[in-house]
């Protein structure tokens, strides 16, 4: 598995690069689903749990997959298959790019330093805002404390601080 880059590198103030039409070979996200649970049920007395971001950033396809993998294996252990639905509700859009520069014996001749350094596609990741929804998790009342339990285990492995919203009866 390829070596992740630090955060430093993709953050700042560059412009977006979303345009797959233009870009050759942009690695696959790694998100398979965006809903899980049940969609279309109904629960009796509702309680939307939903993790929101606290700073702007840029949260990587693989990030938001581990965060979507916690929260459904938590919460489908107290609530079941059918009593609850989660949503992602961020896409990862955005393009990052490394320039790869060589490092060691003989660099000097290999590598091409920052001449013409606009970088392969490396991965993708979805551009947040401060406050954005980034999950939504529906349930009935009895499982609300395993669904805000279940959002905070998932928010560790984003890379913004996150807080948790509660709506509904509880």
């Amino acid at each position: 598995m390829a070596k992740k880059n630090p955060a430093h590198m993709f953050r700042g103030k560059k412009p977006g690069y979303t345009r797959a039409k233009y870009i050759g070979g942009i690695p696959a996200s790694r998100i398979t689903q965006f809903d899980v649970g049940a969609p279309g049920a109904k629960f009796d007395p509702e309680v939307i749990v939903t993790l929101s971001a606290d700073e702007k950033c840029l949260i990587r396809h693989n990030a938001l997959e581990a965060a979507r993998i916690t929260a459904n294996r938590h919460i489908m252990t107290a609530a079941g298959r059918e009593g609850y639905h989660l949503k992602i509700r961020v896409y990862p859009h955005q393009v990052l790019r490394h320039n790869k520069v060589a490092t060691g014996a003989g660099a000097d001749r290999v590598s091409q330093g920052m001449r013409l350094s606009f970088g392969k596609p490396v991965g993708v990741a979805a551009k947040v805002r401060r406050g954005q929804k980034l999950i939504t998790l529906r349930t009935s009342s009895e499982f609300a404390d395993a669904a805000k339990e279940a959002l905070r285990k998932s928010s560790h492995k984003l890379p913004t601080p996150c807080h948790i919203e509660v709506s509904g009866s509880n």
